[in-house]
């Protein structure tokens, strides 16, 4: 076999070669786009639902916002007093002779006074524009507290201000709201930790036995018996904790939990969370990103309830309210 022949074999045998490598070169280049297609569809779709949750977080947050700001939301509250006898004249007049002095609102209001029965009434100071529930209040009225189906409503500074009547145990005490409070005009806005999806987290309710109650203490030391219908457990980090679950059927779930951030981050005295009642299944969604702060995160003037021991988790949980620094002091 001549050289040149041999050169020529050599050649064509490379030229294969070559073309082989290429042929399989191209078809691993194919399957590789293949994949990275998937890998991009796959990565699309989860930015939507990870976008979605997110408006979706955001979209509850603007409405928490609106609530507290609202002119007889939390962050109206101008105080809180206690009626310690048996009639006090109101007002935020300071020489006049008020039992009870308001921050806002006309110098003398009326009396308030005890019956009998340890109900409350109310007798308007006369030239005095007020409202009850709306309607002009010109005589003595009855005032309901916020334990009867219709609280009493005073209205006064045309409508900016409203005094209620609240009953904590045995103890009574008249509440003030007024729009131009200065902590709901120089709100300072809500901090939240990142919304993160791994934070809704699947529950599962375990009913008590019909008519249980739970212990609640609040922030201002009484205490009282609430609906306690059942515990929901959850697994997070491969560990089970268990909530205890306030209210009745006909409305969310109501939790006031405490948390490894309480105090380090989130509002020391704990948050509130709210979930759907479980459906046959008895799953519950627990969304910890929804966790908010109580009303007392906001005000002095709030009688929140604080977490039963059963509430106080073991778990850092990064998700939801920061705690709230306000601007007054």
């Amino acid at each position: 076999m001549t050289k040149m022949r041999i050169a020529g074999i050599a050649m064509g045998v490379a030229l294969l070669a070559a073309l082989v490598a290429l042929a399989m070169c191209r078809g691993l280049i194919g399957g590789n786009e293949s994949e990275r297609a998937a890998a991009d569809a796959r990565k699309a779709a989860a930015s939507s639902v990870n976008q979605a949750f997110v408006a979706e977080q955001q979209a509850w947050r603007n409405q928490r916002v609106e609530e507290l700001l609202r002119p007889d939301g939390w962050t109206s509250l101008v105080g809180l007093h206690w009626l310690e006898l048996k009639a006090h004249y109101i007002g935020s007049g300071a020489r006049i002779g008020n039992g009870v002095r308001f921050a806002f609102g006309p110098e003398k209001m009326g009396m308030i006074s005890r019956n009998a029965d340890s109900s409350w009434s109310f007798v308007p100071e006369s030239g005095v524009a007020l409202t009850l529930n709306g309607e002009p209040l010109k005589g003595r009225v009855a005032l309901h507290s916020d334990h009867d189906p219709e609280p009493s409503v005073i209205g006064f500074d045309d409508g900016k201000g409203q005094v209620t009547l609240l009953r904590r145990g045995d103890r009574d005490a008249l509440r003030v709201k007024y729009a131009d409070a200065p902590t709901r005009l120089q709100f300072a806005g809500l901090g939240y930790w990142p919304a993160d999806p791994s934070w809704r987290i699947e529950g599962r309710f375990i009913a008590h036995p019909p008519g249980k109650t739970l212990p609640i203490g609040d922030i201002v030391g009484t205490q009282s018996d609430s609906p306690n219908p059942g515990v929901v457990e959850f697994v997070r980090d491969g560990r089970t904790f268990r909530l205890e679950a306030l209210g009745e059927p006909g409305r969310d779930m109501f939790f006031v939990l405490a948390d490894r951030t309480s105090g380090h981050g989130s509002y020391p005295a704990g948050r509130f969370l709210e979930a759907a009642w479980p459906g046959p299944d008895g799953k519950v969604v627990l969304d910890f990103n929804r966790a908010y702060n109580p009303p007392c995160a906001f005000t002095l003037f709030a009688t929140c309830p604080l977490p039963p021991p059963e509430n106080r988790l073991d778990l850092a949980i990064t998700a939801g309210e920061k705690n709230y620094t306000s601007p007054v002091h």
